[in-house]
């Protein structure tokens, strides 16, 4: 189904034409709540210390995991001590919780697991990310700046940067708000924000939307796989080379992922499953045959049960962002500005 509204989504039809209102009643709708948290009415939560939101403003994936994972990281050398919220798909917890790298993805979702491995940072989880925000500054004191996974449109938690994370592939879409196209906020919306990064293509391609705020692109990049029965055994894309391979994707955009794999001189079967799809061992039993490759995120759900019956052969391919370095001294400069201010 999701793919499916993905492609409706690229481009026009009668359909279109008859969602049309309700993505007027959406906009609308989402205008008068900015509204009210401007004029007051309803509450913004200031934390103590500075915070910065990464979101996108379409729906599906457009690698902001990566992004908070370099971000954390590039803090981190800048000499602050990080921590991160997330909304935690899928978890059952509507209460702020920490997760730990050992945390089960039913519980907490996957990406937080994921960029808790990553990162070693403290992140909690919470619908509210305002109160796990405050959650995660009670337990962890030692924090002096929060990274907002999501949350753009979360407008309850006060923010002093805004990042949004664009597909480059398929960037907006037919740039219709739901449920005609796949924006959240109209492309406007990145006019008032402080960076957009873009996943998988060169921001000339950017110019003709004549987006103000400075544009990096973004890219993942990765060559080696681990096994995920014992993540120290890692090999290149040439192991795997005239073996029988399925990749398996559970993500946003499974199509980046087979893309990687197309890079790396691969053929493969692809079988894709809903973005956050929580897998279980039935999931994988008619791939016995054929050894398994995934993204770190699907690893997450699978980790457990696959180390509990060998009979699977997966191997994980991790990424890493790569930015431009000019990203981080902005949102340094920035930070200096806000830190100034308090």
């Amino acid at each position: 189904m999701a793919n499916w509204l993905q492609k409706q989504w690229t481009g026009y039809s009668v359909w279109h034409l008859i969602l049309l209102p309700l993505s007027m009643l959406f906009l609308c709708l989402a205008f008068i709540r900015k509204c009210l948290f401007k004029v007051g009415f309803l509450r913004r939560v200031k934390l103590p210390i500075p915070v910065i939101v990464i979101g996108n403003i379409t729906v599906g994936g457009t690698g902001k995991t990566p992004l908070v994972i370099w971000l954390s990281n590039a803090l981190r050398q800048a000499g602050f001590h990080p921590g991160i919220v997330s909304r935690g798909y899928g978890g059952e917890h509507q209460s702020p919780r920490e997760v730990l790298a050992d945390s089960m993805p039913e519980e907490v979702g996957d990406e937080p697991i994921l960029i808790a491995k990553r990162t070693g940072r403290p992140i909690f989880v919470g619908v509210d990310r305002a109160q796990a925000g405050l959650a995660l500054l009670k337990a962890h004191p030692e924090v002096d700046i929060l990274i907002s996974d999501d949350g753009l449109q979360h407008h309850h938690l006060e923010r002093d940067i805004e990042i949004v994370v664009v597909d480059g592939q398929r960037k907006f879409g037919n740039a219709l708000l739901l449920p005609a196209g796949p924006l959240r906020e109209p492309v406007s919306r990145l006019n008032s924000v402080d960076a957009v990064v873009v996943t998988g293509s060169d921001k000339l391609a950017f110019l003709d939307h004549n987006i103000p705020s400075p544009i990096y692109p973004m890219e993942l990049r990765g060559d080696r796989f681990a096994s995920l029965m014992d993540a120290n055994i890692e090999q290149t894309a040439d192991f795997f080379k005239g073996r029988p391979l399925v990749a398996v994707a559970g993500i946003g955009n499974p199509n980046r992922f087979y893309q990687t794999l197309d890079g790396l001189d691969l053929v493969f079967e692809r079988h894709s499953f809903p973005d956050h799809h929580m897998f279980t061992p039935q999931d994988l039993d008619s791939f016995l045959d054929k050894t398994i490759l995934m993204t770190e995120k699907d690893a997450v759900k699978c980790a457990k049960f696959a180390k509990r019956n060998a009979k699977f052969d997966i191997w994980v391919l991790p990424v890493s962002a790569m930015i431009d370095a000019d990203l981080t001294e902005l949102i340094l400069q920035k930070l200096a500005v806000r830190l100034a201010q308090k």
